[in-house]
């Protein structure tokens, strides 16, 4: 057995003797196969006592990383005599070549326990009762509406439902549109074939006025709320189903001072005691005067500002007439808003598609409450 004394700067430990039939000798050659053999030794069993994933890779860091007995064996190549080379770099491949496979080994080895852990760690057991039960909230479009209601129930208003597939003349006629008028266009409306039956998903809940003026003796003080339905794309402030709340009072010596009124003790309800309206002038085929209908919010998000709310105006003389009514005798004024822009404006919603899209965190935010 021939042995060779460390150079300086080499590691004793790393300087084992060696056999002459495992590695060319020769007093030049600074690698020995013990060497190269306790350096891979070393590092299987840092890796085989890593306990975990992370561990492995802290022991591969130090037995096949930049500083690690392996690599500085591997940087000594330089000074391996030329006809050593071959065979000194066949045993320092073999040497990188069993480190690195048994790091794979034990890697696929940690990560199927550290899975099988996991997955017994998560387990659920599907047949047992829960240790608690989340109350439900109903969504906050049906409480919003509920509220508006209950606001004009206390002014000693009434309530009135209508059907939501209803007949052109409830929906149009009677409120004196024009047969040619936008709003009866396909692109517009969503009618119910075959054509000819004139029935149509309603554009408003206006029928429920009309209806209610047909079937109530005056006078009429009627709220009515519901779905209603316009081919519009859905978008951050349209949906083509939506929900109204429309009013109508037909009573003797009515003015736009009652309307106003009546429109300003609702904003306060809904918005607080300092909201305010104002009415712009404005057309509707069923009202005349009409106005727009702004509302001042104080506490809105990012500062008070005016935010347009809906239509309202005095019933025109052939609204009155369609439904039978005396216009000389009888006046009456009407109004309506959308519930999801009441509410967009309440909670500063910005897009409304999180209203319809049945994500349950948009209704728990809410509670029981709006």
């Amino acid at each position: 057995m021939l042995r060779s004394a460390p150079r300086s700067g080499v590691s004793a430990a790393l300087w084992p003797a060696y056999r002459v039939d495992s590695l060319p000798v020769s007093d030049l050659n600074p690698i020995t196969q013990e060497a190269a053999d306790a350096a891979v030794e070393a590092a299987l069993a840092a890796f085989a006592a890593a306990d975990s994933v992370a561990a492995l890779k802290t022991a591969r860091t130090e037995h096949a990383g930049d500083g690690s007995a392996i690599a500085q064996l591997n940087a000594k190549m330089r000074d391996v005599p030329k006809d050593e080379k071959a065979a000194t770099g066949k045993v320092m491949g073999q040497a990188r070549g069993r480190v690195e496979g048994a790091y794979k080994a034990r890697e696929a080895e940690l990560a199927e326990q550290e899975a099988a852990a996991r997955l017994v760690a998560e387990t659920v057991d599907v047949t047992a009762a829960p240790s608690r039960q989340r109350a439900g909230s109903r969504h906050p479009l049906a409480q919003l509406q509920e509220e508006a209601a209950d606001i004009f129930v206390g002014m000693g208003w009434e309530v009135a439902e209508g059907p939501e597939i209803e007949h052109e003349w409830f929906n149009f006629d009677a409120l004196g549109f024009d047969p040619d008028h936008p709003a009866r266009a396909m692109q517009d409306t969503f009618f119910v074939e075959p054509a000819d039956r004139h029935l149509l998903l309603r554009t408003h809940t206006s029928p429920v006025q009309i209806r209610s003026l047909l079937e109530r003796e005056l006078p009429v003080y009627v709220v009515a709320p519901g779905r209603v339905y316009r081919t519009d794309e859905l978008d951050a402030t349209h949906t083509p189903v939506f929900h109204q709340i429309e009013g109508i009072a037909i009573d003797r010596g009515l003015t736009m001072a009652h309307l106003r009124g009546t429109l300003e003790h609702f904003a306060r309800q809904m918005f607080g005691a300092e909201a305010e309206i104002r009415l712009r002038p404005n057309f509707f085929p069923f009202t005349e005067p009409s106005a727009e209908m702004d509302v001042w919010q104080p506490n809105a998000k990012g500062g008070a500002r005016w935010v347009e709310w809906g239509g309202c105006g005095m019933v025109d003389p052939r609204v009155l007439a369609a439904a039978g009514i005396d216009p000389e005798e009888f006046q009456g004024f009407a109004f309506g808003m959308g519930i999801e822009r009441t509410l967009q404006f309440r909670h500063d919603i910005n897009d409304m598609r999180d209203m319809v899209e049945g994500d349950v965190r948009f209704n728990r935010q809410f509670g029981g409450l709006v």
